[in-house]
């Protein structure tokens, strides 16, 4: 049993061998603490149904479950039943180990993720001030160059002026 098809070929011998309808397939599941709605079981029993797309941990797995008891290894069982109950449960088990670190590697992300994005936070507003700051300074400054510039021109101007007045003396003196 390598595939989902080859499963679900299986499945559907066990069912006519024991002779199971869809509810008595739910009873057993309920047993196991699982649970399947009857239309999805009927989907996975109607012709053709090996050629489907279905997931193996939410609808493959519980009906073989409850169908082939593959969670209880039995001395009565063949070798090879016994090796492929065991394989599967290794497998059951490696699917839950994954599934436990994908869940502590999510949550991981999701702590770094939100460390880096208050990082980030702070680093633009600690942007933000210096920002604040260097638009004031340049502010303060050009208000400054402004007066200097001012300063500048007034004193040209008196210079201009007081040349003038010399030029003038000069010209009178002579």
């Amino acid at each position: 049993m390598t595939n989902t098809s080859d499963v679900i070929m299986r499945l559907k011998e066990v069912r006519a061998e024991k002779n199971l309808s869809y509810g008595d397939i739910l009873d057993l599941m309920e047993k196991n603490g699982d649970y399947l709605s009857k239309s999805t079981i009927s989907r996975v029993f109607q012709e053709g149904s090996e050629n489907l797309s279905f997931r193996y941990e939410e609808t493959i797995r519980p009906i073989a479950k409850a169908l082939l008891d593959i969670e209880t290894i039995e001395e009565d069982d063949s070798i090879n039943v016994q090796t492929m109950k065991a394989l599967l449960k290794y497998k059951i088990q490696r699917i839950e180990e994954l599934e436990q670190q994908l869940e502590q590697l999510s949550s991981t992300y999701e702590e770094e993720r939100a460390k880096t994005n208050e990082r980030h936070e702070r680093e633009r507003e600690q942007m933000s001030k210096q920002i604040e700051f260097l638009r004031a300074q340049i502010l303060m400054k050009d208000q400054r160059f402004d007066t200097l510039l001012e300063s500048t021109l007034s004193k040209d101007l008196r210079y201009e002026e007081l040349l003038a007045l010399i030029m003038k003396a000069r010209e009178d003196g002579d």
